[in-house]
C-alpha cells in the first residue's frame, strides 16, 4: 500500500486496515474526515477536490515518513479523495499501526495535521444557494504541537472535514489573520472576505512590482496565490524588494517569497513555479487561477501573459516601470475591451527600453505601481468595478503627475483563441563570442558601443571602443547606419545589444551581430 495516495473512488477502509495489520502491533488508530452539510453557517450541497498530484504525493509521502520516524510506528498510510464528493462521503483517511497505542494516536494526529497544512489540495464548496468557491485545505487543520506523545493520548475520533477540535482551535485563534478592517468596508463585508479566500491569483514575477502585489494579496486573505519567477535573489534587488534580506542572496526568489508569505498569512496556499513563464507552460498554469497579475520586466513575457489571458478568457493586470515613471493597464475578457496588442500590435523588443538594472530606479516607484496592481486584483476578486472604461494610466512620481489615456479595442486585433507564439528570431544566430576586444576587432566587424555616455564615464573612462553610438540615439532615429556594413554591437551585458541587433536584422541588415555577454564578458 502506498504511504500516501489520491483516489477518485470511495475509500476502502477495510483494505487499508488489512494492509496495515501486523502481529507485532498492538495499537491501531485511524482518522476519517467526512463531507458535512454546512460550512461557516452556509448550507453545503457537495464538495469538489483538486490537487497538484505529483507535488502533493511527494509531500504526502514525506509527511508519512516523518511520522514513522518521529513516533517509531511500524506502518502508516493516508488516502485523500479528489474529484466530486457528496454529503457524508469520506474525504480523507489516515491509518497507523504500532506496538503501543500512544504512538499510533500521536502519529495519526501528526499526519492529518501536516497533510492539511502542507499538501497542495483545494476544495470547492458548492452551496445550496448556487454559489461556489475554492477554499484551500490548510484552514481545515493547522499543524499541532507534536512534541510529546502525551499531548495526543486520546483516540482521534472520526471528524467532520471542516472542523477542528475545540482545544486546538483555541490554541491557534490568537495567531489567525484579522481581516476586520477590510470587512468593515461596506463593499467587502463577510461575503467579500469569503470571495477573497475562495479566489486565486497567478503573479508573474516576484521582483520590484511582484513583491508588493504578493504581500498585499496574501495579507488581504486571497486563498491561493501562484508565484512565478526563475531568478535568484541578488544584492541589487534589496533596495526595492524588501520581502528579501541579505541572507537570501543566491536563493530562488519564488521559494523565499513563498516562505515569507506563509509567515504573513498561514491560511493562504502558495504554489511555487521557479521557472520562466513562456508559451510552453503559461496557459496550463493560468487555467488554474481566476486572474493573472503581470509583474515581469520584459516585453516578451508581458505579451505572452496577454495572449494566455485572451486565450483563456481571464482578467489580467499589467504594469511596467521606467525610472520615475510607470504604466498600469487592466485587461478584461470582454469583446469591447482592448488587450496589449490592441495598443501595441508589435511587441517592443526586449532591451530597447532599459529595465531597472540598466535605467535605474528608486524603490518606491515599483512599490507604488505594484500596490495599484494589487488594488485592481482585489477589486476583480471582490467583483467591484475595476474601470469605468478601458484606459492606460501613466504615472510620473518625480513630477507627481497622473494621466489617464483612453484605450479602445483595435478591430484589427484578433482576440479569438490562438496558440501562443514564440519569438521567431533565434538569439543564437545573432550573438558572437570573443575572448578579448582585440579578437572582436580582428573579426572584420565594425565594433559599436551603444552604452549611454554616463555608463562609459562610470565604467569605462578610457573608452575601450572608439565608435560610440548610444542606444538612445538609435531609438530617436538620429543615427543611420549603411545597410551594407558588417557590425558587432556591444553594451554592458549583451541584453540591449541583442535587442538592437534583432531590430536591425528585421530592418534588412544582414550582417549585424551582438557581442555575447557584453563588455563585461571580454578582456580588454
Amino acid at each position: 500500500m502506498q504511504p500516501f495516495a489520491f483516489s477518485t473512488l470511495p475509500i476502502d477502509t477495510a483494505r487499508g486496515r488489512e494492509a496495515l495489520a501486523d502481529p507485532a502491533c498492538g495499537g491501531y488508530a485511524t482518522f476519517e474526515g467526512w463531507v458535512r452539510d454546512h460550512n461557516e453557517g452556509r448550507a453545503v450541497q457537495r464538495l469538489e477536490y483538486e490537487a497538484y498530484a505529483a507535488l502533493a504525493e511527494r509531500e504526502g509521502e514525506r509527511i508519512v515518513a516523518e511520522a514513522v520516524a518521529k513516533y517509531g510506528v511500524q506502518h502508516a498510510a493516508c488516502i485523500h479523495r479528489i474529484g466530486d464528493l457528496e454529503l457524508g462521503e469520506m474525504a480523507v483517511w489516515v491509518g497507523v499501526s504500532s506496538r503501543h497505542r500512544a504512538e499510533a494516536f500521536a502519529a495519526c494526529r501528526y499526519i492529518i495535521d501536516e497533510v492539511k497544512h502542507r499538501v497542495p489540495i483545494w476544495k470547492k464548496e458548492h452551496y445550496v444557494d448556487g454559489d461556489s468557491g475554492w477554499v484551500n485545505c490548510e484552514r481545515c487543520a493547522q499543524p499541532g504541537d507534536h512534541e510529546s506523545h502525551a499531548d495526543h493520548a486520546a483516540t482521534p475520533a472520526p471528524a467532520r472535514l471542516h472542523g477542528q477540535d475545540h482545544a486546538h482551535a483555541h490554541a491557534q485563534s490568537h495567531a489567525a489573520p484579522d481581516y476586520s478592517r477590510q470587512i468593515a468596508l461596506p463593499e467587502v463585508g463577510a461575503a467579500g472576505q469569503r470571495r477573497l479566500r475562495a479566489g486565486s491569483v497567478l503573479v508573474i514575477g516576484a521582483g520590484g512590482l511582484g513583491v508588493p502585489v504578493l504581500q498585499y494579496l496574501a495579507a488581504a486573505g486571497v486563498g491561493r496565490i501562484g508565484i512565478v519567477d526563475a531568478d535568484s535573489v541578488d544584492a541589487s534587488n534589496l533596495h526595492r524588494q524588501p520581502l528579501y534580506g541579505v541572507a537570501d542572496i543566491g536563493k530562488a526568489k519564488a521559494t523565499v517569497a513563498a516562505a515569507r508569505l506563509r509567515a504573513l498569512n498561514p491560511e493562504a496556499t502558495f504554489a511555487v513555479h521557479a521557472e520562466r513563464a513562456g508559451a510552453g507552460n503559461l496557459v496550463d498554469w493560468l487555467a488554474r487561477y481566476d486572474l493573472v497579475v503581470d509583474c515581469s520586466d520584459n516585453f516578451a513575457t508581458k505579451f505572452t501573459v496577454n495572449d494566455a489571458a485572451v486565450i483563456l478568457g481571464k482578467p489580467a493586470v499589467f504594469a511596467s516601470v521606467y525610472q520615475y515613471e510607470g504604466q498600469l493597464q487592466v485587461y478584461l475578457p470582454r469583446a469591447d475591451w482592448p488587450c496589449l496588442r490592441c495598443l501595441w500590435p508589435e511587441a517592443p523588443r526586449d532591451g530597447l527600453v532599459g529595465n531597472c538594472a540598466q535605467a535605474g530606479v528608486l524603490g518606491p516607484v515599483p512599490a507604488t505601481l505594484g500596490a495599484l496592481q494589487a488594488m485592481q486584483a482585489l477589486k476583480l476578486l471582490l467583483e467591484l468595478p475595476v474601470e469605468s472604461a478601458p484606459a492606460l494610466h501613466v504615472f510620473d512620481l518625480l513630477g507627481m503627475h497622473w494621466r489617464t489615456l483612453k484605450a479602445a479595442r483595435n478591430p484589427a486585433c484578433d482576440h479569438s483563441p490562438r496558440e501562443l507564439q514564440t519569438d521567431a528570431i533565434d538569439p543564437a544566430a545573432l550573438e558572437l563570442e570573443f575572448p578579448t576586444l582585440a579578437a572582436a576587432r580582428a573579426s572584420g566587424l565594425t565594433l559599436i558601443d551603444i552604452r549611454e555616455p554616463w555608463e562609459r564615464a562610470m565604467d569605462d573612462p578610457a573608452g575601450r571602443i572608439e565608435w560610440h553610438l548610444p542606444l538612445s540615439a538609435f531609438l530617436q532615429g538620429s543615427t543611420a547606419l549603411p545597410r551594407e556594413g558588417r557590425y558587432l554591437i556591444a553594451c554592458a551585458h549583451g541584453v540591449r545589444s541583442l535587442a538592437l541587433a534583432g531590430r536591425l536584422r528585421a530592418l534588412g541588415f544582414t550582417s549585424v551581430y551582438s557581442l555575447a555577454g557584453g563588455l563585461a564578458a571580454v578582456d580588454a
